[in-house]
């Protein structure tokens, strides 16, 4: 099999944290033209059986947080659309483009610049399943780069967009499902099974945009060729979304990086840095860069890279009032279903704000340990959970800066709390 390197001269030669330029190979804005010549066309053969041992072959998971198993889900799919005995029920196969994480900017950036190797894998995985209604579901922003992308072509005409909710709880996929079929971007009941019973009761794919790119990739160029970058337990490319004292910059970086060198190939000044938040809002807090992005790791040295984000807080910042801000936001960004969100996160956002802007009441980190125990594994989805999480890793990263901020300092600016 012909390998990308060898379509694009020169792509072979870099194969340091960026990968080796995957994903965005056709160049920036790229149209079907520049999209094909850089790539090749989609190959037109490709059953069910044999793209889903090549997808578990590649070893590629989930994008978009989860990062589940990608064969699994497309495997789940075709073997509950074959349980059944009529059409309506062929599998509905959904683009997730929303990107409702606030410091995530990969997705709309892939589309932006790269929409027709999403389009490549949508089409890929409906195939794969012998799927009906295919939808790319995406951000305002995204869509006049979509619609150009799909008028290019001539394979993409049962594609229909739909537009996001500018929501960070729009993307969780039965959300998806959920704002597809009805027009309401709240989740669905957490223990239901989207490959079962999704849109419309149909087995429905949900994946994220980047999945789809790599996906599209893998098709092309094979299990080998994806593996060729990373290790073996997180082998290919992944995107990232970083921020914090540098405007927001994409990198593609190899599977299995250190946060050292993401942090060097940005540009950023490792000794200025005092923590990480890794994953997003529903992420964790990591101080220690040589901790590896690793999402099937669970050595004490790795954290999982959840939706690619990496956001920079320097040391002359207070991890506290950071987090503070984000859980203050995501109790804004409850869906209102049940009470673990509703009671719950606006309860855990006014303790954090008590420990980081002033409040000495020691029973107050109690409390906080004790909500953030209440809500987990009790919410209708996730929200709580992630919510959670994050404050777990607040209240062990920032330890002493709690026991500082219940004493009347900060350590981050050296003045007392009122």
């Amino acid at each position: 099999m012909t390998s990308l390197a060898a379509q694009m001269p020169g792509l072979g030669d870099h194969r340091g944290l960026r990968g080796t330029y995957r994903l965005f190979a056709a160049g920036n804005n790229a149209d079907i033209s520049a999209h094909v010549q850089a790539f090749g066309p989609l190959p037109a053969s490709g059953i069910e059986g044999d793209f889903i041992d090549v997808l578990e072959s590649a070893g590629l998971t989930g994008r978009g947080g989860a990062a589940f198993a990608s064969w699994r889900k497309i495997a789940a799919a075709g073997a509950a659309a074959r349980s059944r005995a009529i059409m309506a029920t062929k599998p509905v196969v959904i683009a997730n483009g929303a990107e409702g994480e606030p410091l995530s900017f990969k997705d709309k950036t892939l589309l932006a610049h790269a929409p027709h190797v999403v389009i490549d894998g949508l089409l890929c995985a409906a195939r794969a399943v012998a799927g009906g209604q295919m939808f790319m579901y995406v951000s305002a922003p995204s869509i006049p780069a979509v619609k150009r992308a799909l008028a290019e072509r001539t394979d993409a005409r049962n594609i229909k967009i739909v537009a996001a909710s500018e929501t960070f709880i729009s993307g969780e996929a039965s959300a998806v499902v959920n704002s597809i079929a009805n027009g309401k971007a709240l989740p669905l009941e957490r223990r239901r099974r989207l490959s079962d019973s999704g849109f419309k009761g149909r087995p429905t794919l949900v994946f994220n945009v980047e999945t789809l790119a790599h996906m599209a990739l893998i098709a092309r160029f094979g299990a080998a060729w994806f593996r060729c970058v990373g290790t073996e337990r997180d082998p290919g490319t992944r995107l990232l979304s970083i921020s914090g004292p540098i405007s927001g910059q994409i990198l593609e970086v190899a599977g299995d990086v250190s946060l050292e060198d993401v942090l060097t190939q940005s540009g950023i000044d490792v000794s200025t840095v005092g923590a990480l938040l890794v994953g997003g809002y529903h992420g964790r807090w990591v101080r220690r860069l040589d901790y590896r992005l690793a999402p099937t790791g669970t050595e004490s040295h790795t954290v999982r890279p959840g939706a690619g984000v990496v956001h920079v807080l320097l040391h002359s910042q207070c991890g506290l009032e950071a987090t503070a801000q984000i859980v203050s936001y995501l109790a804004t960004q409850s869906a209102k279903q049940c009470g673990p969100c509703m009671f719950g996160l606006p309860a855990m956002a006014r303790v954090m704000n008590a420990i980081a802007y002033g409040d000495r009441d020691p029973r107050l980190l109690l409390e906080l340990v004790r909500l953030s125990d209440v809500v987990t594994g009790r919410g209708a989805c996730h929200h709580p959970d992630g919510t959670a999480e994050l404050v777990r890793s607040a209240l062990d990263q920032f330890s002493e800066d709690v026991d500082a901020h219940l004493s009347g300092t900060c350590l981050k600016t050296k003045g007392r709390r009122s």
